[in-house]
């Protein structure tokens, strides 16, 4: 049996000053989010919580799948948004080898820069990946997650904007859908409740999945 994840879908109200705020500094949506969550959860308290989400947009509403292992949606600000929480748990425990999947992730796609040998020791700059290498780079990842790709159809995002060692730090994402098929349970429902690749706190990671048709 897999860990317990709960997934609340907030469809966001577009009245709310705190959303409207929240929608244009990822900064803000992340520290609202953080508030669903248990305190006292130290010095990573993201990570302790499991704490995922994404933004999906349409042409008629914005919602917010929010992830974590516990969520506590009426701690959100007022006239945030309505917001319905399931467990993840059954999904989890239905996979099984072979199953087709539909699914969508928001991801990160980087390389680090390989620096020559004198700078041994030191980190190379990320490198934003786009095109052809990042849709190898989601490929290569969702196989590490137990996922064979049939289709993936990227969408670029607009950047995450935020701040990391006193210097803005721009995000670029690129959101995935398409079809697989499952190829390892268990890797596949670590991926799902830990995340995929970088920038979390800005978005991403978030691999939703559904069983699709036979």
């Amino acid at each position: 049996m897999s860990p317990g994840a709960a997934l609340a879908r907030i469809r966001l109200n577009p009245h709310s000053r705190a959303v409207q705020r929240d929608l244009h500094n990822p900064n803000e949506m992340h520290r609202t989010l953080m508030r669903l969550v248990p305190d006292g959860l130290g010095d990573s308290p993201r990570q302790a919580a499991g704490l995922l989400y994404r933004l999906d947009v349409t042409d008629t509403f914005s919602q917010l799948l929010v992830q974590a292992a516990v969520l506590d949606p009426t701690r959100l600000p007022d006239d945030y948004g309505q917001a319905d929480v399931k467990d993840l748990t059954p999904m989890l425990n239905a996979l099984q080898k072979g199953l087709t999947v539909h699914y969508r992730i928001v991801v990160n796609p980087v390389k680090t820069e390989r620096l020559p040998l004198e700078n041994k020791g030191q980190r190379g700059k990320r490198i934003a990946l786009t095109g052809p290498d990042a849709d190898q780079w989601w490929a290569r990842r969702a196989h590490e997650a137990g996922l064979h790709l049939i289709t993936a159809l990227p969408t670029p995002l607009a950047a995450a904007h935020g701040r990391g060692d006193n210097a803005a730090v721009r995000h670029h994402l690129v959101r995935y859908d398409g079809t697989a098929t499952v190829t390892d349970p268990d890797a596949l429902a670590q991926a799902v409740l830990g995340g995929i690749g970088r920038a979390k706190s800005y978005g991403a990671g978030l691999l939703s999945l559904a069983r699709a048709a036979a």
